[in-house]
């Protein structure tokens, strides 16, 4: 992997804490609405709603907090009481609020390959909410572009690469997920990297594993120093 021009990097549970606050919230979720169904229930409906809600609302806290009270409709088949409604609202705030924790190496990976390559962030999810979490982590200086995706399918990065006017044989992704880091970078011709993160949403586990030239897998970030 060496004839590349940028690397990007995936942000949530790749460079900070992410799906471990979106379960907690869950777990408030279903300790919310558990007069009404069981645990596995309740997270299923959730599970379901987002899934039927992406197109609609795309991936974020907004877009989670609007299905968790869509859920609740239905679970609670439209009897659930206005002061629920206000503790889900409320479950939004709360993940908007909490303290960014970048992941181990992150920093010194980001300081060693700052200034010797272009680095970009590609990542999906709400562009406030990103931004914000970019500005709270301080690593906003190492990167030369910022990109909130509302997909990572293959035209989404095809559209990305456009932009930053390079070959797909240029770019270099870095991210904890296999279907939507790594996958469709693979399928454009670009290189990626899979850093695995401890817990990984259900919509983004795939089924069989990845073997390609142009791939590889670390166990934690600053290992990529020793590929590049």
């Amino acid at each position: 992997m060496t004839d590349f021009k940028i690397i990007a990097f995936d942000a949530d549970d790749t460079l900070f804490v992410n799906e471990t606050y979106f379960a907690e919230a869950e777990e408030k979720f279903c300790a919310l609405m558990s007069d009404y169904h069981s645990k596995q229930s309740i997270s299923q409906e959730l599970f379901k709603t987002q899934i039927n809600n992406l197109p609609t609302y795309g991936y974020g806290i907004k877009g989670y907090i609007l299905s968790m009270i869509e859920a609740a409709m239905v679970i609670s088949n439209n009897t659930i009481p206005v002061e629920a409604i206000s503790k889900i609202i409320q479950f939004g705030k709360e993940l908007a609020e909490k303290p960014i924790e970048l992941l181990e190496g992150v920093e010194q990976t980001l300081e060693a390959l700052y200034g010797k390559y272009k680095l970009v962030v590609a990542t999906k999810g709400d562009l406030l909410d990103q931004r914000r979490k970019l500005h709270k982590s301080g690593l906003g200086k190492y990167f030369h572009h910022i990109e909130v995706m509302s997909d990572k399918q293959e035209i989404d990065y095809l559209d990305l690469i456009k932009r930053l006017d390079i070959k797909p044989s240029e770019f270099f992704m870095i991210g904890n997920s296999l279907k939507s880091d790594v996958l469709p970078v693979l399928a454009i011709g670009g290189h990626a990297v899979h850093i695995p993160f401890h817990t990984t949403w259900a919509h983004e586990k795939i089924d069989h594993k990845v073997e390609h030239p142009n791939f590889r897998s670390h166990f934690k970030i600053s290992d990529v120093l020793n590929t590049i």
